[in-house]
C-alpha cells in the first residue's frame, strides 16, 4: 500500500515537475535571474575587467567600424588579382593623404568657421529674439506676453543654475578629463594596428573561434554570428555612407544658398545624421536659426535645401545604400533611440541600433528553439487579418481560414 502511495507520488511529481516544459523554463528563467544577482553581489571583483576594458573598448569599436567599411573594398581588389596585404597598404596611403589633406586643409576652415559662430552666436540668438518679441508685441500675441516673460525668466535661471553646476563639476573632474584625452591618444594609436590585422586575418576568426565551442553547438552558432555580422555590416556601412552623402548635399546646396558657415553646418548634419530620424531634426535647428537671423530669403532658400536634401535622401540614398534590410520599424528605432541615450547618453545613441540589431538576432534564434521546444506553436492558424488587407476582404478570408482549421481538426 504504501509503495503504491510512494509510486503514485513519484508519477505525479514526475508529471508535474519534472516533464512539465511550463516549469522546466520558469526552473531555467530562474537560474539564470539568479546567475545575474549572484554576479550583481560580487561586481567588484571584476573592477580590472572594467579598467580593461575602458582602454581596450574604444580602439577595438573604431577598428571594427573602419573594417566593416573598408572589407568589401579589400576585397574587391583581392578579386582583381590584388595581393591582400598590397590592397590594404594601399587603402591606408589613401586614407593618410585624405587625413593629411583635412588636417591641412579642412581643419583650418573648420577651425575659423566654428570659431567665428561661436563668437557670432550670441549675436544671432539676440537677434531671434527680438524678432519673436516684435512678432510677440502684436495684437495676436498680447494676452500671451506675460506669461511668455515669466516662463523666459525661469528659463534664464534655471539655464544660469545649470551652467553654474556645469562650470563647478567641471572643475572638479579635470582628471577625468585628462583620462579621457589619454584613453583617445592611446586609441588613435593602436587602432591602425588592430585595423591592419582585422582586415589581413578578419575572415579567418570566424573558423578559430568554432574551434573552441563543442561540436554540437557550432553550427547553430555559427548562423547566429553570421546573421549578427551581416547585421552590423549593413547597418555601419550603410549609415556612414549615408551620413556622408548627407554632409555633401548640405554642404553643396547651402553653398549655393550663400548661407554662412556651410562646411561646419553640413558637417554637422553629416554626424547628426548617424542618428536615425532625431538626427536630421537636430541638424536643422542650427542651419534655421542662422538663416531666419540673416534674411527671410535666405529662409526659404534653406528650407528649399533642406526639402531637395530629404526627398533625394529618402527618394534614393536610403534606399540604394540602406535598403530593408535592417527591418526594425521606425516607432522601434525611437524608442531604442530614447531609452539607449537615457541610459548611456551620448554613446548609447550612437551604438543603441547596433546592438538592439544583435539582441534581435539572438531573441529571434532563441524563441525559434522554444517554439520547437515546448510544441505550442505547431498550428499555423490564425484569427487575425493579414496585415494590409482591406477590410471588406478580412472577414471573407478569416472565414475561410477559420474552416480549413476546423476541417484539420
Amino acid at each position: 500500500m504504501e509503495n503504491d502511495k510512494i509510486r503514485t507520488m513519484t508519477t505525479w511529481f514526475r508529471n508535474w515537475f519534472l516533464d512539465n516544459k511550463v516549469v522546466a523554463i520558469l526552473l531555467i528563467s530562474l537560474l539564470i535571474l539568479l546567475n545575474f544577482l549572484v554576479f550583481s553581489k560580487v561586481m567588484y571583483m571584476f573592477h580590472f575587467v572594467k579598467e580593461f576594458l575602458g582602454v581596450v573598448a574604444l580602439p577595438i569599436i573604431m577598428a571594427g567600424i573602419l573594417f566593416y567599411l573598408l572589407n568589401p573594398l579589400i576585397d574587391m581588389m583581392e578579386r582583381k588579382k590584388i595581393k591582400r596585404v598590397w590592397g590594404i597598404a594601399l587603402v591606408f596611403v589613401v586614407i593618410s593623404g585624405l587625413v593629411a589633406w583635412g588636417i591641412i586643409i579642412l581643419i583650418p576652415i573648420i577651425r575659423e568657421q566654428a570659431t567665428s559662430l561661436i563668437q557670432n552666436w550670441p549675436e544671432y540668438w539676440n537677434k531671434l529674439l527680438e524678432q519673436f518679441d516684435s512678432l510677440l508685441s502684436s495684437g495676436m500675441f498680447s494676452q500671451l506676453q506675460g506669461k511668455l516673460d515669466d516662463m523666459d525668466k525661469s528659463i534664464i535661471k534655471s539655464i544660469t543654475e545649470q551652467t553654474n553646476g556645469f562650470i563647478d563639476s567641471a572643475f572638479s573632474g579635470i582628471g577625468s578629463v585628462l583620462g579621457t584625452v589619454t584613453n583617445v591618444v592611446i586609441a588613435l594609436l593602436t587602432m591602425p594596428v588592430l585595423l591592419f590585422f582585422l582586415l589581413k586575418d578578419g575572415r579567418d576568426l570566424p573558423y578559430h573561434t568554432m574551434k573552441l565551442l563543442p561540436t554540437k553547438m557550432r553550427a547553430n552558432t555559427y548562423k547566429v554570428l553570421k546573421e549578427i555580422n551581416m547585421q552590423i555590416s549593413q547597418y555601419i556601412r550603410g549609415q556612414l555612407l549615408v551620413a556622408f552623402f548627407v554632409g555633401l548635399m548640405f554642404w553643396i546646396g547651402l553653398a549655393i544658398a550663400g548661407l554662412e558657415y556651410a562646411v561646419l553646418l553640413a558637417i554637422l548634419a553629416g554626424v547628426l545624421n548617424l542618428v536615425p530620424y532625431l538626427g536630421s531634426f537636430l541638424a536643422i535647428i542650427p542651419i534655421v536659426i542662422i538663416a531666419l537671423v540673416s534674411s527671410p530669403f535666405m529662409l526659404v532658400k534653406v528650407i528649399i535645401v533642406f526639402a531637395v536634401e530629404q526627398a533625394l535622401e529618402g527618394r534614393l540614398i536610403q534606399p540604394l545604400i540602406l535598403g530593408s534590410n535592417l527591418k526594425i520599424h521606425p516607432v522601434t528605432i525611437i524608442i531604442v533611440l530614447l531609452t539607449a541615450g537615457k541610459l548611456f547618453g551620448v554613446p548609447g545613441v550612437i551604438l543603441g541600433i547596433p546592438a538592439y540589431a544583435v539582441i534581435k538576432v539572438i531573441v529571434e534564434h532563441i524563441f525559434k528553439w522554444y517554439k520547437s521546444y515546448s510544441g505550442l506553436y505547431v498550428e499555423p492558424y490564425n484569427p487575425a487579418p493579414k496585415p494590409s488587407v482591406p477590410i471588406e476582404k478580412r472577414k471573407v478570408k478569416k472565414r475561410k481560414r477559420f474552416n480549413v482549421w476546423k476541417k484539420k481538426k
